[in-house]
């Protein structure tokens, strides 16, 4: 394979790092591309290219562990800051040049990655469509004649076309999602808070995330979980998990739009390439449930049509009234309906807001996820060039409630229509699930397959995930009749639980056979002469640990139990005065070994 040929993703980038390329190579052929792609449109300011490959000679050595993200290019969306670059925010009479680099930004180059250059988007990232912008408009990395998608124009391009492995992005209405679908790619928008916006110029601040686009679900992961933690300068950072990569769970439970509420306008096409989606999803052992969207829409129209449009007139007021001339038209219109707005407009907005929220919970209640379509239909440039404001607001229509209900979020990649337009379907959940949602993305794009974005590169063969509890989830370790197969075990699958791992204890524990009735029951205490034994781990629902707790009798009870790599999860221990006279079977090695002898 020549290196013109080389897939950008991560996975196949550092195996030929590990190889023996060069990541000034790299460089080199990341601008190759960008040449060859013949857009100006894309990039608003474009690093020199002795910039990023002196930036690139100068890594460390090659080391994916301590720098996960060694020699990997990406692109930063032109309202999120790079040191000494110009941010634009996409109206030239807003430009600064900052003096150091977005939090965000400053972690992922600490991490390895090499900025390449700021990316188009919509204006003050106003828009669904890429199309709002003075710099030109990016053309859409598989159709020149549909629009690119917004805000994150240029972010989502650039990825498609394979000249950067990721992109930042941001998301208040749907800007890391809406162009993720139009150029077949990843585009995932996590928990408020959870990506710091110290350096984002805000759109609306209390709604405003960073975004991540990719190539694979992977490769969005990986510049998550290097990007995701707490800033103390942001007032609205929160800690949030940022495990790695995990196996999906089984069974869990998918809300769709139900057959009364599902909106498609019309495009036959999309509503069969989201049915197979969901077809998709039931083939993959998830339980798909319908669910009427009416409080979803309801909320979705709050963005724009409440009081959140005079937040938008907060982050640039001053500019706006000194010079309304330098923005947008569109851009201008939708911004100057704040003026007819007021404080009282606000706050009934905020209680409206509180009631459609009820509401939303009640119609997820008992689902782990929501599966939508990522945009209903499709739309050309020249639709927009008729209609500016009507088909940004219909490409809203499964993002625009996100960030007001506080979910995470990834639109992924489903596979093409049936016309060979791109199929996105978005997997949403509640804030804190970020890797939950991840989990079934990455499975949902591994099964649908294709290329990735328009560069005609197969998907990479990935790492399998790893097993271990996801957020809001605790590891147990079970030791006797709850392990799989045995009598106690739909205790545990009943309440949610699921296997993660066969494995073994320190060498510091001892087993005995309790007396009591059947089913027959081991005690486990920890003892220094003790021996390794057998034991499961799964991972149980935080919500149901006391259910399962009181089903546990004496002298039986949970406590920290250390395993054979070192790590202490909750498991069974029994109280030592339990044990007294009870059969010791710690030479057996394990419960099952010892039923295998009785039997």
């Amino acid at each position: 394979m020549t290196l013109s040929e080389l897939p950008f993703d991560i996975a196949r980038l550092h195996a030929a790092y590990a190889a023996g390329l060069s990541p000034v190579a790299v460089m080199e052929e990341v601008f190759a591309r960008i040449a060859a792609a013949e857009d100006p449109a894309i990039f608003l300011h474009l690093r020199a290219a002795d910039g990023a490959v002196a930036e690139a000679a100068g890594l460390p050595p090659f080391d994916p562990v301590a720098y996960p993200l060694w020699g990997v290019p990406f692109a930063v969306k032109d309202n999120i800051d790079v040191a000494g670059v110009p941010t634009t925010a996409a109206c030239p009479a807003f430009a600064y040049v900052p003096g150091e680099d977005a939090f965000v930004v400053a972690r992922l180059r600490a991490a390895g990655a090499v900025w390449i250059g700021k990316t188009n988007l919509d204006q003050f990232a106003t828009g669904l469509v890429g199309v709002r912008s003075p710099y030109g408009v990016p053309r859409n990395a598989l159709d020149p004649e549909i629009v690119p998608g917004g805000s994150s124009s240029g972010s989502a391009v650039s990825v498609a076309r394979g000249v950067v492995t990721f992109a930042l992005g941001t998301d208040t209405a749907g800007s890391g999602r809406v162009p993720a679908a139009l150029n077949n790619i990843v585009g995932l928008k996590p928990s408020l808070g959870a990506l710091s916006g110290t350096g984002m110029v805000p759109a609306c601040r209390t709604l405003d995330t960073i975004s991540i686009f990719g190539l694979t679900v992977a490769d969005a992961w990986a510049a998550y979980r290097v990007a995701c933690g707490f800033d103390d300068a942001d007032p609205w950072s929160r800690v949030m998990p940022a495990p790695a990569l995990a196996a999906v769970p089984e069974g869990m439970r998918v809300g769709v739009p139900d057959a009364g509420s599902i909106e498609f306008f019309g495009d036959a096409a999309q509503a069969a390439s989201f049915a197979d989606a969901v077809a998709a999803l039931r083939a993959m052992g998830c339980r798909v449930e319908e669910v009427d969207f009416t409080p979803f829409y309801d909320v979705a129209r709050m963005l724009y049509e409440g009081a959140w449009v005079a937040e938008r007139m907060a982050a640039v007021e001053p500019l706006f009234r000194a010079q309304p001339e330098a923005f947008h038209p569109v851009t201008a219109k939708i911004i100057g309906g704040a003026d007819r707005l007021t404080a009282a407009d606000a706050f009934r907005g905020i209680y409206r807001l509180a009631a459609l929220k009820r509401q939303a919970a009640a119609a997820m209640a008992g689902l782990d996820l929501l599966a939508v379509p990522t945009i209903p239909t499709f739309y050309t440039v020249a639709d927009l060039q008729a209609d500016p404001i009507g088909p940004n607001s219909r490409l809203g229509t499964y993002t625009n409630f996100v960030n007001l209900l506080d979910m995470c979020g990834i639109a992924v990649p489903a596979g093409p229509r049936a016309d060979g337009r791109p199929g996105s379907v978005t997997l949403l959940a509640r804030a804190g699930e970020d890797a939950r949602v991840a989990a079934l993305a990455a499975a949902v794009q591994a099964r649908a397959g294709g290329s990735l974005g328009a560069t005609g590169w197969a998907m990479p063969a990935q790492a399998a995930p790893e097993a271990g509890a996801l957020p809001r989830e605790m590891e147990v370790v079970l030791v006797g009749a709850h392990m799989t197969g045995l009598p106690l075990n739909g205790q545990i699958t009943g309440l949610g639980g699921r296997f993660l791992a066969r494995t073994r204890t320190a060498a510091a524990y001892r087993l005995f056979r309790l007396p009591g009735p059947p089913p027959a029951r081991p005690g486990m205490i920890r003892d220094a002469g003790g021996a390794a034994l057998e034991v499961e781990v799964w991972a149980l629902p935080l919500a149901q640990v006391g259910a399962f707790l009181a089903m546990i009798p004496a002298p039986l009870g949970l406590g920290r139990v250390e395993l054979a790599d070192g790590r202490f999860a909750v498991g069974f221990l029994a109280e030592a005065a339990g044990v007294a006279g009870a059969e010791e079977i710690t030479h057996l090695g394990g419960w099952r070994a010892f039923l295998a002898a009785q039997a």
